[in-house]
C-alpha cells in the first residue's frame, strides 16, 4: 500500500498556502465506502472560507485536478469540495466545532501532516 500523504500532497500544498487555523487529515478508507480521504480545514472567518475553498478549486483546476462537486462556497459557514477519494471540509471555526467531524471520525487513523509544517500557520503568531 502506498503512502496516502504521497498522493494529498497536491491539495494539500494549495490547502496551506493560504494559511488555515487548523487542518487535519483523516484516513476513511477502512470505514466508508464513498471516499478514502477527509482533509478538515479551519478558517478564521466567513470571508475566508469562502476565500480559501475558490483558491483551492481554482489552484487545484490549474493542476488539471476537477472537483466533482462543490457546496456551500457562497455562504461561507462549510464548504464541501468533493474530489472523489479526497473530499475538503472548510469550516469557520464555529462550524467546525459545531459538527465536529474529527471527533464522528475518531475511529479513524490521522495521516501526519508534519511535512507541510513549513507552509503552516505558527499558533499565536499573526501575520
Amino acid at each position: 500500500m502506498t503512502d496516502p500523504s504521497d498522493a494529498l500532497t497536491p491539495y494539500l500544498t494549495v490547502v496551506f498556502s493560504r494559511k488555515p487555523r487548523s487542518v487535519t487529515a483523516i484516513d476513511v478508507r477502512s470505514l466508508t465506502s464513498y471516499t478514502d480521504t477527509l482533509i478538515i480545514v479551519e478558517a478564521g472567518s466567513h470571508r475566508q472560507v469562502t476565500s480559501l475553498a475558490e483558491h483551492v478549486v481554482t489552484g487545484l483546476k490549474s493542476q488539471k485536478i476537477k472537483s466533482l462537486g462543490t457546496e456551500g462556497l457562497k455562504e461561507g459557514e462549510w464548504a464541501l469540495l468533493d474530489y472523489g477519494s479526497l473530499i475538503i471540509h472548510i469550516f469557520e471555526t464555529r462550524a467546525k466545532a459545531f459538527y465536529d467531524l474529527e471527533g464522528l471520525w475518531s475511529d479513524a487513523p490521522r495521516l501526519d501532516l508534519s511535512e507541510f509544517e513549513p507552509f503552516a500557520p505558527t499558533p499565536g503568531k499573526t501575520s
